[in-house]
């Protein structure tokens, strides 16, 4: 039997963690009130920032999960009357939906999992009045389908709307446009394409949204984004709390590490691995699960798969577990339908091609495909472009 420390994770988050990454956590602990950790900080804001694509300094570094963000940018932002539009195509989207009630008053807008984003739609409920805030997924890692934040972006400023976007799953993996695309309050992780342990969440608010959180008298306590914001512009940039020290550590080097692959490689990266997934499973028959219009797209770093007629997808999860290959399956309604592949963060070529080659013999041994060998030629031939 392959020992879990021993099995390579291919899941869309938690990803395989640098081993810089897991040495930074190993340092003794720190004063978090000190130069030592202001020092920290500065710099986690400062590459965070140059990430999101703003030139807003108010970047807010939490000791919790992306989810953690997700709570802090609703709950700092809208009062219980306030109308918030949650947009849900996916299992986060939901999740969105579901703060947005604990927060505000939820106008729920629910398409299909797997489904796009109708924009007409959009702009319907939007026109109806009285929308404060916009939540949206911008890369639905349950579906793997990236939604249109630039249009939802026009939309907002059109009505006058405050844009929360999730970039959770993508942030450090995909092109992300912060300010150019009208975004109020951007979140992410850190478990998943900037590659360091689960536990941080990074949250971008500009003045607009600083400015209206101070009308609102229902903020979080701990996760309150205005006291985030007082502590981090001290003479000594600190967190308002006491913060996961380690986890700061680890999240440096992750984010030291993004610098120096540099952006613009690292979203070429992933997008190549990630289409190198999609052509080689199409190639063997396997259908992709979601199902796009004229302004979505495939995820830039997760794909999910329709399970073969006939095949479970926990089915397929398993078998590749006992190969020492840990992938995912689908959420809720979507468990045994599709099955999920994880491409992001420090995930490699030669990762994505031992997958592939595990994936199409255990289809191979479900009676999905006749003989092994004829998807990796062709995901080879995306993976060389890396190398060109």
């Amino acid at each position: 039997m392959i020992r879990t420390e021993d099995k390579l994770m291919m899941m869309p988050g938690p990803v395989e963690v640098p081993h810089r990454v897991l040495m930074a956590m190993a340092k003794p602990m720190i004063n978090h009130r000190s130069k030592e950790f202001s020092a920290i900080y500065d710099e986690c804001q400062k590459i965070s920032a140059d990430f999101f694509k703003t030139k807003a300094d108010n970047i807010s570094i939490i000791s919790g999960s992306g989810t953690a963000g997700m709570e802090a940018a609703i709950g700092c932002l809208n009062n219980k009357s306030d109308k918030i539009l949650a947009i849900d195509n996916g299992k986060f989207g939901q999740r969105f939906k579901k703060l947005a009630g604990k927060y505000g008053t939820v106008v729920p807008l629910e398409f299909e999992w797997g489904k796009s984003v109708d924009l007409a739609a959009v702009e319907e409920k939007l026109a109806a009045g009285d929308i404060k805030t916009i939540a949206m997924v911008h890369n639905e890692s349950a579906t793997a389908i990236k939604n249109p934040a630039p249009e939802i972006g026009a939309l907002a400023k059109k009505y006058g709307a405050f844009f929360v976007l999730d970039v959770v799953s993508s942030l450090g993996g995909d092109d992300i446009r912060t300010d150019e695309w009208g975004v109020d309050i951007a979140v992410t992780g850190s478990q998943k394409c900037i590659a360091a342990p689960p536990g941080i969440a990074i949250v971008s608010a500009n003045e607009r949204a600083l400015a209206e959180m101070e009308n609102v008298t229902t903020r979080p306590y701990y996760l309150d984004l205005v006291a985030y914001n007082k502590s981090a512009s001290k003479d000594l940039k600190e967190t308002p709390y006491t913060p996961a020290v380690s986890l700061f550590y680890a999240l440096q080097e992750a984010l030291r590490i993004m610098n120096e692959e540099g952006l613009e490689k690292r979203i070429e990266r992933h997008y190549l691995m990630t289409k190198a997934v999609r052509d080689a499973v199409t190639a063997l028959g396997v259908e992709m699960f979601p199902q796009l219009n004229e302004v979505s797209a495939y995820s830039n770093t997760v794909s999910a798969m329709k399970a073969p007629a006939g095949i479970n997808g926990e089915d397929i999860k398993k078998a590749m577990n006992k190969r020492g290959i840990i992938i995912t399956g689908g959420q809720d309604e979507l468990k045994g339908k599709i099955f999920r592949i994880g491409s992001m963060g420090a995930t490699t070529p030669t990762n994505i091609m031992t997958t592939l080659a595990e994936l199409e013999q255990v289809l191979c041994d479900m009676g999905v495909v006749d003989s092994p060998g004829a998807a990796m030629d062709i995901a080879g031939e995306t993976m060389a472009k890396l190398y060109e």
